[in-house]
């Protein structure tokens, strides 16, 4: 291993507590997100020429030959068709490769762990209902955009689609999660997730400012005798190294001991099926076994579990983001800019309307869509904007289900809209 390769999984494994940190000590920062502060380094590491490229020669030859290893570079290398700089470049992307793997395949089960499955069936009435409409409205919109844009000129856009419907019913692990079930490249998957959070920006901005206004004149009012005047308290004055303590980080290795159970039990039965569904079976398989396993109490009760695999989504962003090249964005941006305000903005608009149909009450509306489009720990947010602190359960539990739901019903309307 050379001290490039090294320093470079250094930075990807602890760059993200430089991150959190920044966002627990400064506020400014903290509103911009670690999620979207990962990107940013990690865009600027990608495009700051400190990494070496690949020739063209060495990505055409890897455009055409994707299952290339080290023995085949060395081979060329000595064939003096490549240089000792393009060995670097591979191995630098090989160790990408590798780390955008393991790490959304180590945190689908640790974001998991916490979900209380057994309430899912036991959701109040409205906010069920506001549940289907929201799952509804998102894949309606998204399904109707692609017939829209379909001429537009974006490749891949039943992969496109995918995305959509499993970050707006889910949130980033998900989108990180069908990148690799679809095998979207990096270049879509960073513009995707670039404009998604621009769009969200514009969306929560109007969700709490003229939205919340039109949502109350027009929608039934929530019970007020089930609001709390209580302040709804964001703000955690813990200690930034808590998760570090004994008391919870034993138990955190706990929950990865499980998790790599479950990772080698999805690779056993990946071994079953064809090559061409391996990532598909492998991410379904650990979804669905994380799920069963949040149901045992002792899993279930692990506390930072979420924080952990968020920490996960952390690296990989990085990773993911160091990857893209912002030179190849140009010309790409406008139809996929106009899906995604389509998918945002057509879905709350259809959200508010079916709402109005079926009776389900103004707040119920509004944290049932911010938990689908902004993903659970936007729901708080919302909450305190309405001075309604009842609401925030039955949010964060929507999120969850679409956490859970996203990479199923993204691959399968991708899938669906593919055949078309």
């Amino acid at each position: 291993m050379t001290l490039t390769i090294l320093v470079l999984i250094l930075f990807y494994i602890f760059m993200p507590v430089v991150i959190l940190f920044l966002c627990y000590k400064y506020p400014f920062i903290n509103k911009l997100g670690p999620v979207i502060l990962a990107y940013i380094f990690g865009l600027i590491l990608g495009n700051s020429g400190i990494l070496p490229s690949m020739g063209s020669y060495l990505n055409d030859y890897l455009i055409t030959n994707p299952k290339a290893g080290i023995s085949d570079i060395e081979l060329m290398l000595g064939q003096k068709l490549l240089t000792d700089n393009d060995l670097l470049a591979f191995r630098i992307y090989k160790l990408k490769d590798t780390l955008t793997s393991i790490t959304i395949l180590l945190a689908i089960p640790m974001m998991l762990f916490s979900a209380n499955i057994r309430d899912w069936g036991r959701l109040a009435g409205k906010t069920f209902v506001s549940m289907i409409i929201g799952l509804f409205s998102v894949v309606t919109m998204i399904v109707l955009g692609f017939f829209i844009f379909r001429e537009s000129g974006i490749n891949d856009l039943w992969k496109l689609s995918g995305l959509l419907v499993g970050v707006y019913t889910g949130g980033t692990p998900n989108l990180a999660s069908l990148k690799l079930m679809l095998d979207v490249d990096a270049e879509t998957y960073i513009l995707t997730h670039t404009y998604d959070l621009i769009v969200g920006v514009f969306y929560l901005s109007f969700l709490l400012t003229i939205g919340k206004k039109i949502f109350i004149r027009y929608l039934p009012a929530f019970p007020a005798s089930l609001i709390e005047n209580k302040i709804i308290e964001t703000d955690q004055k813990e200690s930034f190294w808590i998760p570090l303590h004994a008391k919870y980080f034993k138990p955190l290795l706990k929950a990865f001991g499980v998790t790599f159970v479950i990772l080698l039990s999805a690779g056993g039965l990946a071994i079953l099926v064809p090559e061409s569904l391996l990532m598909v079976v492998v991410i379904l398989t650990i979804t669905t076994l994380a799920i069963l396993a949040s149901l045992i109490p002792a899993i279930n009760q692990i506390r930072f579990s979420f924080e952990s695999g968020m920490y996960l989504i952390l690296i990989f962003s990085l990773v993911v983001a160091s990857m893209a090249d912002v030179r190849n964005f140009a010309g790409l941006t406008p139809g996929l800019l106009g899906y995604i305000s389509l998918a945002v903005f057509g879905s709350l608009g259809l959200h508010f309307l079916l709402s109005k149909l079926f009776k389900v009450d103004a707040h119920t509306t509004m944290i049932t869509s911010v938990a689908f489009i902004c993903s659970p720990p936007f729901v708080p947010v919302i909450a305190g904007a309405l001075g309604n602190k009842q609401i925030v359960v039955s949010g964060i539990s929507v999120g969850i289900i679409g956490y859970a739901l996203g990479n199923y019903l993204g691959f399968l309307v991708a899938n669906l809209l593919k055949m078309i």
